[in-house]
């Protein structure tokens, strides 16, 4: 499965392939294997629904116009500040300004990677008067894309922590007696999301502080028209989407349902006229566009893992890394962070990677005497590595959709190598530093 997948076959190819193989390799037979594969695929199919949801709120936040008007508040304070004498403070500000705008658009208004074609194209004229490196706002991009969803449990943290860290880390501890509670989570997570601040604080102040000149060129879609059209806001529909965000986000954190939270944030923008109800179907499809690749990965990484569950192999699996391991838990720690990292980087999703990798080291970190806090942090870490750094995530591929609109900004050296070296390894070793003292 990771072999298809570092050689850029799909992933959900790879996924089915590999459940197949493993299967078969593993004593089933081919009936037994889809049978099982069947069955873990319904086990994915909660947060698909999720992703769905949550792809449809986007789109009718973004009718609304408030993303729109927002960017075009932040482009116009940035234009008037550019002339200004003291670029430095311009350039922080900048880039400040780009990290919580990313930041929120995982939780506050989950649009995910949507806001950048919006936001970052009409920026690049104001980026190349301060001759800003775009690695560091790449950094800024990418930190805002993936550490919030690793601490905070709403908009995207509430699908990952609690429908699929928090869900597979229970199913696959039930038989040896691990209960993670959902507090539990963003609290083990926080000590490697601390090493990604300190990545990104290296990068912004230290490895791409420096100027870089880029030349000035005109921005459009390939076709010649403008890139983006911005939506009309009107003064009920922004109340109205102020009001749907707040439902849904505090919904989501009562709940613990980002479908709950979408849906009734998807009917108050209904009622501010933002669409119509007739419409529902055409903004759920634009939603499930949006958002249909990732969960069909969920889906299918799902009925992996249930495959490899059916084969009966972990268990000696896990008694022959002990074996080679000894009672070293500092090399078992290290190395099950190597392997996430390296699982993801295939993939491209810390979401998907879950689902494979709780299987085998719940029952490795339960065997080696980790702690339930210490387990989340291996779980969790070794899902997120790779997320910033991979050639096939949306951590990197949405910052250099905006940032090569004119042609100057490459999407390995530009932004994953910088984000792959910035913040891979801090959670490494932060993530190893938990695992070993919580």
């Amino acid at each position: 499965m990771v072999a298809l997948s570092l050689l850029r076959v799909s992933v959900v190819f790879a996924l089915v392939v590999g459940a197949l193989v493993g299967g078969l390799v593993g004593g089933l037979s081919l009936d037994d294997t889809l049978s099982a594969f069947n069955d873990g695929v319904g086990g994915g199919a909660q947060v698909a629904l999720a992703y769905a949801t949550l792809g449809a709120f986007a789109v009718a936040i973004s009718r609304s116009g408030l993303p729109d008007m927002l960017a075009n508040r932040l482009i116009t304070l940035l234009g008037k500040e550019a002339t200004a004498a003291h670029q430095a403070r311009v350039k922080m500000l900048l880039l400040v300004a780009v990290l919580l705008v990313a930041i929120s658009s995982q939780n506050a208004i989950p649009v995910h990677i949507a806001f950048i074609p919006v936001l970052i194209p009409p920026l690049l004229a104001v980026m190349n008067r301060l001759q800003l490196d775009r690695r560091a706002v790449a950094c800024a991009l990418t930190f805002g894309l993936t550490a919030p969803y690793m601490l905070l449990p709403v908009g995207f943290g509430a699908i990952f922590l609690n429908d699929i860290l928090l869900a597979n880390l229970n199913s696959a501890g039930a038989s040896l007696g691990l209960e993670i509670t959902r507090g539990m989570v963003p609290m083990a997570m926080a000590i490697p999301v601390a090493g990604m601040a300190i990545g990104l604080l290296v990068a912004l102040l230290f490895s791409y502080r420096g100027q870089r000149t880029y030349a000035s060129k005109a921005v459009a879609a390939p076709n010649g028209q403008p890139a983006h059209t911005p939506a009309q806001p009107h003064m009920l529909g922004l109340i109205m989407s102020g009001v749907a965000i707040v439902a849904a986000l505090g919904l989501q954190l009562y709940t613990g349902s980002m479908i709950v939270g979408g849906l009734v944030g998807i009917g108050l923008l209904s009622l501010g006229g933002i669409f119509k109800w007739r419409e529902a179907d055409d903004l759920f499809t634009s939603g499930m566009r949006m958002m249909a690749l990732i969960g069909f990965i969920m889906i299918s990484a799902a009925g992996f893992a249930e495959v490899m569950k059916a084969t009966g192999d972990i268990e000696s699996l896990v008694e022959g890394a002990f074996d080679l391991f000894g009672d070293n838990r500092g090399l078992a720690a290290l190395v099950m962070l190597l392997v996430g990292l390296f699982i993801t980087l295939g993939i491209g999703s810390s979401f998907s990677t879950i689902p494979i990798i709780a299987a085998i080291f719940v029952p490795l970190a339960v065997q080696f005497g980790f702690s339930p806090m210490a387990t989340v942090v291996l779980v969790g870490t070794a899902a997120a590595l790779g997320d910033a750094g991979s050639p096939a995530s949306d951590s990197t591929l949405g910052p250099t959709s905006g940032l090569n609109v004119d042609g100057q900004h490459d999407h390995m050296w530009d932004s994953v190598v910088p984000t792959f070296l910035h913040y891979n390894i801090p959670l490494i070793a932060f993530g190893w530093l938990a695992a070993m003292s919580l």
